[in-house]
């Protein structure tokens, strides 16, 4: 009997927990609980959905680690090392800046701050003086991203590691497997070969985790729906669907487009092809949490080298957040839209700016763009507190703007590897 594939799993496992989280967040009531043994079923949830979770994430510094370096040292030369990351570095920047436009230019035309024409301050239960608020955010400037670039270079790299700080663990991984190709090679070749086996044990560990995948997305979506269920106010129910709308047009427009005429590969065979990294990155939340499956999706699906994606999914499972980027950005218009404010080019420029930059550094784990949305809301005067009223929508915003991401990242590594004149398993067929 032939094997149902993993993503058709995983769909299936969040149709069923979409029935399951409604029915049982239906049957809850302030004196009741539905509950197995006297243990709640949210709490059993939520127990499963850890320890997938906790799996996924016990392997990412060792395959970090060992990706980025064995994939510097295969690159070989410091030019062609810096051809790569120049071309990695273009396209996450590109394409992040694109996405943060579409969501600027969306929420501008939904307008889903207000509601029949009005601010929706009342109804979400803002209550900061709009006069206080125009009177902060004149003359503001582009706030304080300092602390972003000492991030990339920990003073400790085993702490480092262990707090989760990728982006000083990707700079450190890159300095080690560039500077591997320096030594002789009697030293250099046994280096290589620890950090390759290294690698290849991840991936197996990879492959056997995945094998649970479909429990633990049914666990961690039916939490979701137990606890939250389906129903938010208007001007929320607006917001998430023009964040959704311009997410789409990231997703099928932008990234398509760029992956017909720029790598020549076809956009919707490679995203068929990449379905089980987005529908684990859609369950998770998180595009650290995915990239084993993303790397091995890639490389297997894709067709894409291991040394092109052991070095473009790393770094762009830290810096490229495109999903998160265009959601900061949306979030900071809706916030200033429900509070009446009419925000001038110059502060919608600053943050445009700002999104891009802090989405660099942003944590890939659920919701940490929240922090994101605190340093940018801050910078151009909004309050703060505010970001309270977009918890309603936030987790499944959460799933579809990581899904994004771990896209972006996948239509990079095919890119590059086209450019590279590698031969993938979706490129056109000229014949």
């Amino acid at each position: 009997m032939r094997k149902l594939a993993l993503h058709w799993q995983i769909l299936i496992a969040i149709a069923l927990a979409a029935v399951s989280g409604s029915i049982i967040q239906q049957l809850t009531t302030e004196t009741f609980t539905p509950t197995i043994l006297g243990v709640s079923f949210v709490s059993i949830f939520d127990f499963v959905g850890a320890i997938f979770l906790n799996a996924l994430k016990m392997i990412i510094v060792p395959l970090i680690t060992s990706s980025i370096i064995v994939g510097v040292a295969g690159i070989g030369s410091g030019s062609n090392l810096g051809a790569l990351g120049g071309r990695t570095l273009l396209f996450y920047g590109t394409t992040t800046l694109a996405a943060i436009l579409i969501g600027l230019l969306t929420v501008n035309i939904i307008a889903p701050g207000y509601v029949d024409g009005k601010p929706a301050a009342d109804i979400l239960a803002l209550d900061a003086p709009p006069e206080e608020l125009e009177a902060k955010i004149e003359g503001r400037g582009a706030g304080d991203v300092v602390e972003l670039f000492l991030r990339m270079v920990p003073a400790n790299i085993v702490k480092a590691a262990a707090e989760g700080q990728m982006l000083g663990l990707i700079f450190f991984s890159i300095l080690f497997g560039f500077f591997m190709t320096k030594l002789q090679h009697d030293y250099a070749e046994p280096l290589f070969k620890f950090w390759n086996g290294v690698f290849h044990v991840m991936m197996h560990m990879t492959e056997f985790i995945m094998k649970f995948a479909p429990i633990g997305v049914f666990a961690l979506i039916a939490a979701v729906i137990a606890e939250t269920g389906f129903a938010a106010a208007r001007p929320l129910a607006s917001f998430a669907l023009a964040v959704l709308a311009a997410l789409l047009l990231h997703s099928f427009i932008t990234l398509p487009l760029l992956l017909r005429f720029i790598g020549q590969v076809k956009p919707f065979a490679t995203m068929r092809a990449m379905s089980p990294a987005l529908l684990t990155a859609f369950s998770t939340s998180s595009s650290s949490a995915t990239l084993p499956v993303t790397m091995d999706t890639i490389e297997e699906k894709v067709g894409v080298s291991n040394s092109v994606s052991s070095f473009v999914l790393p770094l762009g499972a830290t810096v490229n957040m495109n999903g998160t980027a265009l959601y900061e950005c949306a979030a900071a218009m809706f916030i200033a839209q429900a509070y009446g404010l009419e925000l001038s080019f110059g502060v919608q420029f600053l943050i445009v700016t700002i999104a891009l930059v802090t989405s660099i550094g942003v944590a890939g784990v659920p919701s940490a763009s929240l922090v994101a949305i605190a340093i940018i809301l801050a910078a151009v005067g909004l309050p703060v507190e505010a970001i309270g009223v977009l918890l309603v929508f936030d987790r499944v915003l959460d799933m579809c703007r990581t899904s994004v991401n771990v896209w972006g990242d996948a239509c990079c590594a095919t890119i590059i590897a086209r450019l590279r004149g590698e031969e993938t398993n979706v490129a056109i067929d000229k014949t």
